[in-house]
């Protein structure tokens, strides 16, 4: 692969990675890059960008379903009142990757997130959103980092409030995949929301 756009099955363009296996078309079409905004809506986005740390997403993806059964459809407030015995279930769970310090961090998070104001993870996030008339189309997936300045600035300012297991290259991600970014490649079917 070159990492440019490439025809899928329907001959219309997609970035590559969005080819790779049948799961990811509807997530590259429908979600990947578009603007997502809600408190649990992002709660969810970055819970799961956390749970990826190490993974391929393709793990993640598949397992979604699972992880929003698990974890009451990642409402805070019903996260944040899991107890003990909820952990446990949450450890034992096949349909999700039991992972303890991410199953803790994700559980430590809602408690931590119930506190603040509705919106306030909203505001925060979409708050490091660059302005897109100073990021380049990248022509393919090579030139899309995995760090940035602003994804940077966000793991930090979320880490100093408290949240937990969200470094630089975790913040990008999430921003790609909520839209505060178009890392969609020159071409690509998805690229500004076509």
């Amino acid at each position: 692969m070159t990492g440019e756009a490439i025809p899928g099955p329907d001959g219309r363009l997609r970035c590559p990675w969005g080819l790779s296996a049948p799961d990811y078309v509807t997530y590259h079409d429908e979600e990947w890059g578009r603007p997502v905004h809600g408190d649990d809506a992002l709660f969810e986005r970055l819970s799961l960008e956390a749970f990826q740390s190490g993974l391929s997403w393709i793990t993640i993806l598949r397992r979604r379903e699972g992880f929003r059964r698990a974890f009451a459809g990642f409402e805070i407030a019903a996260v944040a009142a899991f107890g003990e015995a909820d952990r446990e279930r949450l450890l034992a769970d096949e349909g999700i990757i039991r992972n303890r310090a991410k199953v803790d961090a994700t559980l430590a998070n809602a408690k931590l997130l119930a506190q603040w104001s509705p919106g306030e993870l909203d505001g925060l996030i979409w708050s490091y959103a660059p302005d897109p008339a100073h990021r380049p189309v990248p022509r393919t997936v090579t030139e899309v980092p995995a760090v940035t300045e602003e994804s940077t600035a966000l793991s930090k300012a979320l880490k100093k409030r408290g949240v937990r297991f969200v470094g630089p290259t975790t913040a990008y991600a999430l921003m790609q995949a909520c839209g505060l970014v178009d890392d969609h490649v020159t071409g690509c079917v998805a690229r500004g929301g076509n």
